[in-house]
């Protein structure tokens, strides 16, 4: 993990304890937003090629650094001797059992800068094997276990635009000029680039000096896939000089690791991502699809012949994304990933195309967001995968194909979740008043919840916007809930998960009308009859925050809105965002000044004369994706008219606001103070 130490943690504590005692505290036996310092979350698990032991990230908060970190540890599949390989408050990651299964190797900062490392496990002892500038991503393990793949930045001199002259012997003088010529040139969570590319190399496992094995100014910083051979490397890139102008353009490649010869495998105008090979080195499966320049485009999953011949969709009619394709041992088929109707599964395809579903419940993270799924898969065919469900906030789970039911061997917030009790979630169907089309949502109901009670609502609206809510744990929602608000989530159209039409019923339409899915889930919560109609709210972040902003456009039906990293204006959101092309090529039909019409109708801008609603704006400082010049666009256009408005800037935070726990606290408490202040009595 990356340390991003320019936040300002004492300014926010400041902020902190400014608030009123009852936005920051819940019951004792409730949830409560300082318990985003407590819960700790599994991933990416990896499981031992012979079955017997499973090694993963354990992810927790630590409220003395403010910071995010992460150890590995180790469990036998059957659920006994849970016990750490590492420890201390460091950033430990990406582990990978060697092909024997004698040692790990994984990525740490525990020397100060993120390095490679490897363990051997019948000693315990570990030694650091790179030292490189930039951190080692995505490693990868030979065949034979003697060399290890990976890609890291490899700098290239900055542009020159001129020679500054000396400074005199003893003068100070001021940083000098950054300069920049690429398209791409700040992403969000990293910042301002380095001037360089990612490029593969290999390593001795037992240490030295890594050897380059690509070239060229492309990045490489795709998953690597060795053949089983150990003679080449398989990689997802674009490889042009204008690679920064393709977002769904990526071919297959393959490099020999003996002098870095290059081979495009595949040929199309798309993405392929995520190579694969199978065991026996004759056939590769990969993602990806024929690019239509639609907002949403379902994944693929394809098989091809080693040499780039054949290339053919699987699962053709699987109207689903399909992600990670991993095969089976014996090659009989391709393990993937994919999303239904809000829950991450684990699907297998046979090589005679015949499907089934073999876990389900995939999910870590502490939000009910899209994402956190992982899983791995040993050479008896048993596999692990990460485990989350609304009341388990992620865990890990042991399965196989021949008895694919899962078995949860972990608890790690067994102790928190006795102590305090969660709200219940319910999951609702219903019709959109737009066109009654069925939409699902879940609705968090606050703990010791009584249906004669009338509770205040708090809508909440995820980004993407393909994206998708479903039935994971959300530590956000769940703190509402313990403060008696009864919290409705949906996945309005253009959610993915549900298929391609579904998915782009918001295609150069977006907002739109997904605000009637949203007002119709409003409606079908109302009609319970537990909900006070007069103390409605609501909020979300990213899309969700356009969406928020969409609402109150249209609607004056909620007391106070909380617009969290939105995009307010389209025209100037492209220009400044780290995605540029995601958005002119993709999400409009062209350039802002091409289309200056379309982009303006659909930015809430144009209809901030509407809004009457008291409204919070919140950014971090340091969001690329949709920057905080966005969030001050309309929060300047409320003050104007005179309409309640605050906008909260969060410092050194990037998109989502919850790279630092204590920022993560703040946002919550912010958003619970604002709707309690405008609260009905």
């Amino acid at each position: 993990m990356k340390r991003l130490l320019q936040y300002a943690f004492p300014a926010v504590l400041v902020l902190i304890i400014a608030l009123p005692l009852a936005a920051q505290e819940a019951p004792a036996n409730r949830i409560s937003a300082m318990d985003i310092f407590n819960l700790q979350y599994a991933s990416d698990p990896q499981i031992s090629p012979d079955g017997t032991k499973i090694v993963y990230v354990r992810r927790f908060a630590d409220i003395m650094s403010d910071m995010r970190d992460s150890n590995l540890w180790i469990i036998n599949a059957d659920g006994t001797e849970n016990r750490p390989l590492t420890t201390g408050a460091y950033s430990d990651s990406d582990p990978q059992w060697s092909p024997d299964g004698t040692r790990i190797a994984y990525v740490s900062n525990r020397g100060g800068s993120a390095q490679l490392y490897v363990r051997w496990m019948d000693t315990g002892q570990a030694a650091k094997i790179t030292d490189l500038q930039f951190p080692p991503m995505n490693p990868e393990w030979s065949p034979d276990g003697k060399e290890i793949a990976f890609s890291s930045l490899v700098s290239v001199p900055p542009p020159q635009i001129g020679t500054l002259p000396t400074p005199p012997k003893g003068a100070t003088w001021a940083e000098p000029p950054h300069v920049y010529d690429r398209l791409r040139y700040r992403f969000n969570g990293e910042g301002y680039l380095p001037s360089g590319f990612t490029q593969l190399f290999v390593v001795s496992s037992d240490g030295g000096a890594p050897r380059q094995i690509s070239s060229g100014n492309f990045p490489h910083d795709g998953a690597v896939a060795w053949t089983p051979d150990g003679q080449y490397l398989l990689e997802s890139g674009h490889m042009s000089p204008d690679y920064e102008y393709f977002t769904y353009q990526t071919e297959v490649y393959q490099f020999s690791v003996a002098d870095g010869t290059m081979t495009q495998l595949t040929h199309r105008k798309g993405p392929n991502n995520a190579p694969a090979i199978s065991p026996d080195g004759k056939t590769i499966a990969y993602t990806g699809f024929d690019d239509q320049f639609q907002g949403y485009q379902v994944t693929h999953l394809y098989v091809m012949n080693r040499d780039g011949s054949n290339p053919h969709q699987m699962l053709t009619d699987l109207d689903r994304d399909t992600q990670e394709p991993h095969w089976a041992a014996d090659g009989s088929g391709i393990y993937f990933l994919y999303d239904d109707q809000g829950d991450t599964k684990v699907g297998f395809v046979s090589t005679d195309g015949q499907m089934k579903t073999v876990a389900e419940h995939l999910g870590s993270g502490g939000s009910s967001y899209s994402g956190g799924g992982s899983f791995s898969v040993s050479r008896d065919g048993t596999f692990v995968t990460t485990y989350g469900t609304p009341s388990d906030p992620g865990d890990v789970a042991v399965a196989s194909l021949s008895n694919p039911t899962e078995k949860v061997i972990t608890a790690l917030n067994r102790e928190l979740l006795e102590q305090k009790k969660p709200g219940d979630v319910e999951q609702i169907w219903f019709e959109s008043s737009f066109d009654k089309r069925k939409i699902e949502g879940w609705i968090i109901k606050p703990p010791d919840f009584d249906p004669s009670k009338k509770y205040p609502m708090i809508l909440e609206i995820h980004g993407g916007p393909f994206a998708n809510y479903g039935d994971r744990f959300d530590i956000e929602k769940q703190i509402y809930a313990s403060h008696d608000f009864v919290v409705l989530y949906i996945n309005p159209r253009g959610s993915t998960s549900y298929g391609a039409e579904f998915g782009n019923l918001i295609h150069h339409a977006y907002p739109g009308n997904d605000f009637y899915d949203l007002n119709s889930g409003v409606d079908a919560v109302i009609a319970k009859g537990y909900v006070d109609a007069n103390n409605m709210f609501v909020t979300g972040g990213s899309g969700g925050g356009v969406l928020t902003c969409w609402m109150i456009d249209r609607s004056t039906r909620f007391r106070a809105a909380a617009s969290l990293y939105p995009v307010i204006n389209w025209y100037s959101w492209t220009l400044t965002t780290d995605i540029p092309i995601l958005g002119s090529e993709y999400w409009f039909p062209g350039p802002p000044w091409e289309y200056p019409d379309q982009y303006m109708k659909r930015s809430v801008l144009s209809q901030v004369g509407k809004v009457e609603t008291p409204t919070m704006l919140m950014t971090g400082e340091a969001d690329y994706r949709t920057p905080i010049s966005e969030a001050e666009q309309f929060y300047t256009a409320l003050k104007l008219r005179k309409i309640e408005a605050v906008l909260v800037r969060m410092p050194g935070e990037p998109h989502g606001v919850s790279a630092r726990p204590s920022h993560q606290v703040a946002k919550t408490t912010y958003v619970l103070d604002w709707f309690n202040k405008h609260r009905s009595q």
